[in-house]
């Protein structure tokens, strides 16, 4: 059995989630946006971050790539496994993400979608994680930075378990 040591609160996400919609609303007022969650992972924050904006319209799509498997370090064979299905061309794009570790499926990612020709793509993150990052991504908003550790809670999990939990903690096998 795993053991769990919480790091984050749930109140702690949701403050920093506000504060992190407050920026992204300055930045798009009077515009239309196009949030872009990463399956299955950004599911919670995408939810709870969209609330918060006060940008009047807003579309919402998935899409799902994934590295990881059960495993705890990324293959680095990244796979598309759901693609968009709005138009996105000529939009401001964010994508919303759980979690930057590598950055390599990030970064395929948004090589992905400027194939579809939007005004910009920029990159909303519930948690900014350095630790064994290998491309060099721009993170356009933030709402924590982890330095180290495996994550699990609020959609992170292992082996598609523990994204139910409110709050995020460091896994320990």
């Amino acid at each position: 059995m795993p053991e769990l040591t919480p790091v984050i609160t749930q109140d702690e996400i949701q403050r920093r989630i506000s504060t992190v919609a407050q920026a992204i609303s300055a930045d798009h007022q009077g515009r239309e946006l196009v949030l872009i969650g990463v399956l299955k992972g950004a599911f919670f924050f995408l939810a709870d971050l969209a609330r918060q904006l006060t940008v009047e319209k807003i579309k919402i799509d998935f899409l799902q790539a994934s590295s990881y498997g059960a495993d705890t370090s990324s293959s680095e064979n990244i796979v598309l496994k759901k693609d968009i299905d709005i138009d996105i061309r000529g939009q401001e794009v964010i994508v919303v993400e759980d979690i930057v570790d590598t950055g390599l499926t990030l970064t395929y990612l948004i090589d992905h979608l400027q194939e579809f020709g939007p005004k910009c793509v920029k990159v909303c993150t519930l948690i900014d994680k350095k630790e064994r990052r290998q491309a060099k991504v721009k993170v356009d908003y933030v709402c924590m930075t982890v330095e180290k550790g495996f994550l699990v809670g609020y959609g992170l999990d292992f082996a598609e378990n523990y994204r139910n939990l409110p709050e995020i903690y460091h896994m320990q096998l």
